[in-house]
């Protein structure tokens, strides 16, 4: 595979990280800004990029908008409706606003009035309950109500590509949150002083810095080949590298974020800095299709 990102996936991946810095919250207070969320929701509607895949775009492309908005805390749906629309892609109807249900849990269920879920290769249609408690603070889950009612088959190949992408989406919110609360970190030891300099300055904060940066390219590197499989490679060899991307993906973003609150020190355990709020982001990445390390073929240590 080809690792260089195209001038248009380049393009992408700029467009979706300037609408995360734009409209994404800059506080925990901001996650209670109606009027940025209400503009943030435009926004991302008129891009278009909820139906990327049934418009033709790559995993690749999928997941570097995910990673973008996770690093931003775009805190409105995404990865529930993208998935929708790529299971009405598989099933060769024209996509209807909808976003994805996971056993009797609806994921990014904020404005949704219906969702879509798969019982084996059966695709379903469940209705919206009430809104549920979650550790995600970016993100709204809800219950499943009413009876399922079948919309459509998908081949078994179908779902087990279709669950490789769930798999790649996920791994990429992992990421993007692992980048967005390293960035969080390296900027306060950049200004926060102790003992007459900054903390970035001491070694023992500088190695923590450069070991979360470390464990991050490291899963930028899975991720895109992960990303790269969902529609290049044979449907098993897909899932796999789907699978040790997520686990890799999410044992070093819990680092990562681990890292970050303690760089923060005192600050970094009070509900006012984002630390937290990224570290729930990535708790709820990990809890999404979760995956086990005996559902691996390859070791991985």
């Amino acid at each position: 595979m080809d690792v260089r990102l195209t001038s248009e996936q380049q393009q992408l991946r700029d467009a979706a990280a300037k609408l995360a810095d734009d409209f994404g919250p800059g506080s925990v207070a901001d996650l209670d800004d109606q009027s940025r969320r209400a503009r943030l929701v435009k926004t991302v509607h008129a891009t278009g990029w909820r139906s990327l895949r049934s418009d033709g775009a790559s995993g690749v492309e999928v997941a570097l908008v995910a990673e973008e908005f996770a690093r931003g805390l775009v805190d409105v749906p995404f990865l529930g409706p993208v998935l929708a629309d790529d299971v009405y892609r598989l099933l060769g109807t024209d996509p209807l606003p909808a976003t994805i249900a996971v056993g009797g849990v609806v994921i990014d269920a904020d404005g949704a009035g219906a969702a879509l879920r798969l019982d084996g290769t059966s695709v379903e249609s469940v209705g919206v309950g009430d809104a549920r408690e979650a550790a995600d603070l970016t993100r709204v889950t809800a219950v499943v109500a009413g009876d399922a009612q079948v919309v459509g088959e998908l081949t078994p190949e179908q779902a087990q590509r279709w669950y490789a992408l769930a798999l790649v989406v996920t791994t990429a919110d992992l990421v993007g949150a692992a980048r967005g609360t390293h960035a969080l970190a390296t900027e306060y030891a950049k200004v926060r002083e102790q003992y007459g300099a900054t903390i970035g300055s001491y070694q023992a904060v500088a190695h923590l810095l450069a070991e979360g940066l470390a464990l991050i390219e490291g899963s930028v590197s899975v991720l895109r080949h992960a990303a790269w499989a969902v529609d290049e490679l044979p449907v098993e060899q897909a899932v796999e590298a789907a699978r040790v991307a997520k686990i890799y993906c999410a044992r070093a973003a819990f680092a990562v974020a681990e890292m970050s609150i303690q760089v923060h020190g005192g600050i970094g355990n009070t509900w006012e800095c984002l630390a937290h709020i990224y570290l729930r982001r990535v708790l709820a990445a990990t809890e999404a299709w979760p995956v086990k390390l005996e559902e691996l073929t390859i070791g991985l240590s």
